[in-house]
């Protein structure tokens, strides 16, 4: 695939105890912000923005980060993700991320909203060496339409797949087709209209952390949400939450971020929130 829409590409190292861009490239409509850096601990925050306001039909966005050893960063979005009507083609995202040892990664992008008619798909590939620690939020919600029925998008495809030391070691894959699938039924939404996942792959991560997770989950909002907690193959976890508004997703992802901060770096993030 060749005639991208938008091209982004971050290299980033640690020097001096703060990390900082090595090489930034960008072209089309995909740019990122100058860093922001929200306290002493020299770890970087980017906001990545589409100056066209939303994915259109057959856009082609690419992004390739790369996280050198010691580096710390945390990745966002501006705002949400909008993709609109696709008649043609689909839009389609590619990201693929390096993490060398030592290295941190904080993918945490707004809500995905998918229009009436619109064709979407996004592939994240992470490829990470021992001692790296990788943690990514997605959420995804129907737009809406003039119908004012709930799903009305043609078909969202995610998938993920992370690579430590060479070998597969999560791959995660949703697609959704509403006009093909009952999304009310067992599997699929449950009569819910919002997902929202989390994974987390880090040497760090213990069973007393997700008895943790698994309470504050509990505490935030079991009678509002659905959710699962589960290990990983490799040390890692992965959370999946279906609810009736991307709020309650954001909230709980937010607590979840903070204890992990915590835990695992004593400190507590800053709110990535724009407005």
């Amino acid at each position: 695939m060749t005639n991208w829409t938008g091209v982004l590409s971050l290299d980033l190292e640690e020097r001096k105890g703060k990390t900082v861009a090595k090489n930034v490239f960008f072209q089309g409509a995909f740019k990122v912000m100058r860093p922001v850096y929200h306290d002493d601990t020299g770890q970087v925050c980017y906001y990545l923005l589409n100056p066209g306001g939303g994915y259109l039909d057959g856009d082609r966005y690419q992004m390739k980060i790369t996280v050198n050893e010691g580096a710390r960063v945390t990745l966002t979005t501006q705002s949400a993700t909008k993709v609109y009507k696709t008649p043609k083609d689909y839009a389609y995202q590619e990201t693929e991320i390096s993490l060398k040892k030592g290295s941190y990664l904080e993918f945490l992008p707004d809500p995905l909203i998918a229009y009436e008619n619109a064709r979407y798909q996004q592939k994240n590939i992470v490829r990470m060496e021992s001692g790296a620690t990788f943690l990514y939020t997605d959420i995804l919600t129907a737009g809406w339409s003039p119908s004012g029925e709930r799903f009305t998008y043609d078909t969202v495809q995610l998938i993920n797949e992370v690579y430590l030391d060479g070998e597969l070691a999560v791959f995660d894959h949703i697609k959704l087709t509403p006009a093909r699938q009952n999304m009310a039924g067992l599997g699929f939404l449950e009569g819910f209209t919002h997902l929202g996942s989390m994974i987390v792959v880090s040497e760090k991560t213990n069973s007393g952390l997700l008895d943790k997770l698994y309470e504050l989950i509990c505490s935030i909002g079991s009678n509002r949400i659905k959710f699962g907690l589960s290990k990983l193959p490799v040390e890692g976890f992965s959370i999946r939450i279906l609810a009736n508004s991307t709020q309650i997703i954001e909230r709980v992802f937010a607590e979840c971020h903070r204890l992990i901060s915590q835990e695992w770096f004593d400190i507590t993030p800053r709110s990535l929130r724009k407005y």
